[in-house]
């Protein structure tokens, strides 16, 4: 389906399209890849007479695939839909509701710059909410999925193939095979996670960390629920279970930081974790001491699996990321402990290590096999710290004190985000909401803008940053922390992992 030669590329696009959205593009990378990079030399669909008069939707996807991909193509091609005066034309565009879908998901691509997908997205959102009511139940569904939550660019994949192989089942003009292979695949993969979640819970019981750690929070399954939506590809099995552990042990680290221990022991912890050493901790609780103990056995597991790639000295970065965070949650302690409310941007330049995510970002490159190298490792964790890894950073600590600040207020942690943006704006707490908000809406394009080629590291590792900040948008969307409540969570724990699909009943 995707080789046979076809008059029109947007066709082909379409059929690109409907295999993503039914998350099983990753089988058929190269092609895609061969496909759009003949679509972007041709500069279609603008060569071609059908579309003299633009076509809304065709237009935004043909921008949204390619952008996508990461060429950089021009978001001019849109000004055809404004009028003299630079609005969008309300008039005529209203009534498409594929059209402004289209162009709502491709203006989450926006870069800096670009002020016409700034109004783009403004004007889609605002329209299809108005709109919503009287659209057809299909479209409504669509439309109402797609305002909930981050659309394509910002979504948790699989989550996504499900919802959109429900919506494929009952198109009138679905292809068949193509719906039945979508759904084999989802359950063939579910049946994998199924296998790997089950080892994961057995190894947490025999460890009885629970029991040893009885203030940390228990995530085992959250844990691997978030690192899935970097780690999907049935190739990443490694991937996913190394990366559980760690972020189970990352997450006792951060609850000792935040709500056990004294600032005393937590600087004996500190120097413990920086000398690789537990003997400064002697004197200290078994429990603290069980955490820096658990990071000194799993690094050396993953040191014995590294091994025989000869890749085994890759670990010290790990080891250096560990020791970073470490300092950066013992900054955190000393403000609290101290009072100190920092400025917005000292908070933020403490939270780029204290969000975790590059120690979470290095050990998880040493699942990426063949692009696991000393180049990779250095670009990373290099003192500049890679724009796109900022980004990804800051966005995280940011959504996650939007969602849990009034929480964290009330058992006394260290001050948020927003404490810290009325302290150096002298704003509301309403207005620094807003603004934070926009934030993070410009560290959405510094990463869009690192996702275009050329990229100085391989995709694979691109690829990873991006869908590691689209399961932030996940676990903190609409201000609610999907890993500290697990409740909101629970049922699309069921979706990914316990209810199969079946044929004809894609719900």
């Amino acid at each position: 389906m995707l080789l046979v030669a076809v008059e029109d590329p947007i066709e082909k696009m379409k059929l690109i399209d409907t295999i993503q959205r039914l998350g099983v593009s990753y089988h058929f990378e190269n092609e895609i890849e061969a496909i759009l990079r003949d679509i972007h030399k041709s500069k279609t669909p603008f060569n071609n007479s059908n579309y003299e008069n633009g076509d809304l939707h065709k237009i935004a996807l043909w921008f949204r695939l390619l952008r996508q991909q990461g060429y950089d193509v021009s978001c001019d091609v849109f000004e055809k839909f404004r009028d003299d005066k630079g609005n969008f034309k309300k008039s005529i565009l209203i009534d498409d509701v594929l059209g402004m879908l289209s162009l709502y998901e491709a203006a989450h691509l926006a870069i800096h710059g670009e002020d016409i997908l700034d109004q783009a997205l403004a004007f889609t959102t605002f329209h299809l909410q108005s709109e919503l009511s009287g659209m057809s139940p299909d479209h409504k569904e669509r439309v109402d999925h797609a305002l909930k939550w981050p659309p394509l660019r910002k979504c948790m994949q699989r989550l996504t193939a499900r919802f959109n192989i429900s919506i494929y089942s009952r198109d009138e003009s679905r292809n068949q095979l193509l719906l039945e292979f979508a759904v084999l695949d989802f359950n063939t993969l579910q049946a994998q996670y199924r296998e790997e979640l089950r080892y994961l819970t057995e190894w947490w019981k025999k460890l009885e960390l629970a029991t040893k750690l009885p203030y940390a929070r228990d995530r085992i399954v959250e844990n691997y629920c978030f690192i899935l939506c970097a780690h999907f590809k049935p190739q990443y099995t490694i991937g996913r279970t190394i990366g559980s552990k760690f972020a189970t042990f990352v997450a006792g680290l951060d609850d000792t930081f935040d709500a056990y221990a004294t600032v005393d022991e937590l600087e004996l912890m500190t120097e413990a974790i920086l000398r690789w050493d537990t003997s400064p901790m002697d004197s200290l609780p078994e429990t603290m001491k069980v955490v820096v103990k658990s990071f000194i056995e799993l690094l050396a597991e993953m040191e014995l699996m590294t091994a025989e790639d000869g890749k085994s000295s890759l670990v010290q970065y790990v080891k250096q990321a560990l020791q970073s965070l470490a300092k950066s949650y013992m900054n955190e302690a000393k403000w609290r402990n101290e009072g100190y409310v920092p400025t917005y941007d000292e908070y933020k330049d403490n939270g780029v290590v204290s969000s975790a995510f590059p120690l979470v970002l290095t050990f998880n490159l040493l699942c990426l096999g063949e692009y696991a190298n000393k180049e990779v490792f250095d670009w990373v964790s290099n003192d500049g710290i890679p724009k796109m890894v900022k980004a990804s950073s800051i966005m995280a600590r940011l959504l996650n004190d939007m969602s849990s600040y009034k929480f964290e207020q009330k058992r006394g942690a260290v001050v948020s985000a927003v404490e810290c943006y009325i302290k150096q704006y002298g704003t509301s707490e309403e207005e620094a909401i807003t603004l934070i908000l926009k934030d993070i809406e410009n560290y959405w394009k510094d990463i869009n803008e690192e996702c275009l080629i050329p990229n100085v590291v391989p995709k694979p590792v691109i690829e990873i940053i991006l869908n590691y900040t689209r399961m932030f948008e996940f676990m903190y969307a609409d201000m609610v922390d999907r890993y500290t409540d697990v409740e909101p969570l629970k049922d699309y724990v069921t979706l990914l992992f316990v209810d199969a699909i079946r044929i004809g009943q894609q719900k």
